[in-house]
């Protein structure tokens, strides 16, 4: 999976194939410094020759400044590939993601996608810059260890024959049970976010009914089941360097041991089991180096199946190869025999819906809570695909048209008013990038914002903050719809956007849009009999079927249902 995620590297090819250049350097500089060191004792301190001492011990200041030199250029390398890797992945996976479809969120998780987009990407960042560096390193480093050894005395190589097997058996039973450890963890992870997640954007739902204990007892379970599970994986991971340390140690004596008799036996200089020791060394600790890998590989590994999983999941949701042509029709809208399952559902969210809207037209759609008035209202920028019936605008199926293309004709102003965080003509600008101040003045005007916004320290440059707290739910309203105005769209789609306005702005703003919308098709979803009445066509819904079809005056004569509704909200007196 992470050689998968390594393609992305290809921008850093250059860098990475540096990085292994001066790693090679960095390498033949330490395993030729040992061999310099016995020639100084060998020759220069037993034959008593000073010249030979300082020209050998200058050559190898000169070759381990040029070893240090090249392992700092290569770690600076390494982390800037590694960085800019990370980077490039956060850019893709976000990119990616960006395309996915509601169903694809659902199925994932958006607590889910935020930790692989963070969290995962940094674990794999983080192994990267230690597969550069110590995973090209250790390779050289033992095999040019275990080869100078061999030079310097092949006999006393039988200690290493002995300990390396050990050593290597021990990483692999330890690796073995941390391992799948990781991916636990990685959920785990997920699972905290997500409970801290709800309990921040949910806190005053938990502070009004007093569940700010009950919380905390959430967050606390999710910490201490991830605790738990990094204590156990830090416990077993924990013993592979006590017990590294403790094989090298041991043959470091093995080595004196029988490095001393070969010495007394005249088989060895004083100066080549030096050589020797320092090399064992160099070829245990490459293996340390591996062992350290195995540490981190297998949680890289575990979030770069994370990761692989979001860039390999397709969007159900496709552009067509050819887009339709463009239509001289505009804003015309129709429901042919629609029919909609959530996936996994048994039971249509909507069935069997057909209407058609035009130019001029304001169509409301009312229905109690769950008769799938959102629904409705979701599949026409797409972000459902119907199930089997088919949705055209402007006489073109909305499947055959591009997501861009078709959302470009659309003004949506969702059921939750959503701010971004930027000054109030930004979050407006939102609707249309290339707005001037007086399309932004206007539209906030026609959606009876442009009263508050005035009142407003800084006016229109005045800033937003998080979540759009620092204004009211009627505000954020009139903004979603002012960003929707500032458009111009075909289409205006109004997902039960005036909630939260009381019953004289919401009548001032209806008319206004009725003037502003002349040349585009509006369709309403409201609660409220008050907003819909006026209506040119209004869709009754009722557990997922249209109950009714006609103005305010129709359905009072012929549907039973918007009768109850009406009923339920207005007085006698009003209704007649």
């Amino acid at each position: 999976m992470m050689l998968k995620l390594f393609r992305h590297m290809r921008p850093y090819r250059t860098a990475v194939l540096l990085v292994l250049l001066f790693t090679f350097f960095q390498a033949m500089s330490e395993l030729y410094l040992p061999t310099l060191m016995a020639d100084i004792v060998d020759v220069g301190i037993v034959k008593g020759d000073i010249p030979y001492i300082w020209k050998v011990g200058g050559f190898m200041l000169a070759v381990a400044a040029g070893g240090m030199l090249c392992s700092i250029v290569a770690s600076y390398l390494a982390a800037k590939s590694a960085s800019g890797f990370g980077k490039l992945l956060r850019s893709r996976v976000f990119s990616h993601v960006e395309n996915f479809t509601l169903q694809e969120f659902d199925k994932i998780g958006t607590a889910s996608l935020i930790t692989r987009t963070t969290n995962d990407i940094t674990q794999v960042q983080q192994v990267t810059i230690m597969i550069l560096r110590m995973l090209a390193l250790a390779p050289m480093m033992c095999i040019g260890g275990i080869i100078m050894a061999v030079s310097r005395d092949p006999g006393l190589t039988t200690v290493l024959i002995a300990v390396l097997p050990i050593l290597a058996l021990a990483i692999f039973m330890i690796a073995k049970k941390g391992i799948p450890l990781f991916k636990v963890i990685q959920v785990k992870i997920d699972t905290l976010s997500r409970v801290m997640r709800e309990s921040l954007t949910g806190i005053r739902v938990i502070r009004s009914f007093n569940r700010t204990e009950h919380e905390k007892a959430r967050f606390d379970e999710a910490n201490e089941d991830l605790t738990q599970i990094s204590i156990k994986v830090n416990k077993i991971m924990g013993a592979m360097m006590p017990v590294m340390m403790l094989i090298m140690n041991f043959a470091t004596l093995a080595i004196v041991w029988f490095g001393g008799h070969r010495i007394e036996e005249g088989h060895m200089q004083v100066g080549d089991l030096m050589a020797f020791l320092q090399y064992a060394m160099m070829i245990m600790f490459s293996l340390i180096m591996v062992s350290v890998m195995f540490v981190m590989i297998p949680r890289a590994q575990a979030s770069a199946v994370r990761i692989n999983e979001v860039l390999g999941m397709m969007p159900e949701m496709n552009d067509p190869k050819e887009a339709s042509g463009i239509s001289a029709r505009k804003g015309y809208i129709s429901f042919e025999d629609v029919t909609f399952y959530y996936p996994g559902a048994e039971e249509p969210a909507i069935s069997n819906i057909s209407f058609a809207a035009g130019p001029g037209e304001i169509t409301a759609v009312i229905g109690g809570t769950g008769s799938g008035k959102s629904t409705l209202i979701s599949l026409i920028p797409r972000f459902y695909d119907v199930t089997s019936g088919r949705i055209r605008i402007d006489g073109t199926d909305i499947r055959e048209m591009k997501q861009e293309e078709l959302r470009s004709k659309i003004g949506f102003v969702p059921q939750k008013a959503l701010l971004f965080t930027g000054s109030i003509a930004d979050n407006i600008r939102y609707g249309k990038e290339d707005a001037t101040d007086e399309e932004i003045r206007y539209a906030a005007k026609v959606a009876q914002a442009d009263e508050f916004i005035s009142s407003m320290e800084g006016g229109y440059d005045a800033e937003i903050s998080q979540g759009g707290s620092n204004v009211s739910g009627g505000q954020k309203q009139r903004l979603s719809i002012a960003r929707a105005l500032v458009r111009r769209p075909e289409i205006y789609v109004f997902d039960d956007s005036f909630s939260a306005l009381d019953f004289k702005t919401d009548a001032k703003l209806r008319a206004a849009l009725k003037q502003e919308t002349t040349e585009s098709s509006v369709l309403i979803v409201a609660q409220r009999v008050s907003t819909v009445m006026d209506a040119d066509r209004i869709i009754v819904l009722d557990e997922g079927k249209v109950a009714g079809i006609g103005t305010h005056a129709e359905l009072m004569d012929s549907c039973t249902v918007y009768r109850e509704i009406v009923s339920s909200q207005l007085s006698e007196e009003e209704i007649a």
